[in-house]
């Protein structure tokens, strides 16, 4: 059974920063694409950040120059650094994975369970 198990959230004030982790943790073969999601209070869940399979790296404009994506291949996680925070940073964040579970080249979508951000002003 594959988990991902984020951690880092927290309370912030506006202009802090905040380090986010997440693991990937049970039996599988590989991990392709992995990202950032998040989802403030009445709002669609949207795309962050990724970083893929190839080590390249995209972001939404909104976090551009603010927050840097990252992974450990060897630890099966992806972090996501963020700087000079905003209170409309606020939202529960979510890591996504692309998760090869075995040697057959299908890949399967998993998520966190989600950590939460609070900037204050």
């Amino acid at each position: 059974q594959v988990q991902l198990v984020e951690s880092g959230g927290g309370l912030v004030q506006a202009g802090g920063s905040l380090r986010l982790s997440c693991e990937a943790s049970g039996s599988f073969f590989g991990i392709a694409d992995r990202g950032w999601y998040r989802q403030a209070p009445g709002k669609q869940r949207e795309w962050v950040a990724s970083i893929h399979r190839d080590g390249t790296t995209n972001y939404a404009d909104i976090v551009k120059g603010r927050f840097t994506i990252s992974r450990d291949n060897a630890k099966n996680t992806v972090y996501m650094q963020m700087n000079s925070l905003k209170p409309e940073d606020t939202a529960v964040y979510y890591c996504n994975m692309e998760i090869r579970l075995t040697s057959t080249y299908v890949f399967f979508n998993y998520w966190g369970q989600g950590t939460q951000v609070t900037v204050s002003s």
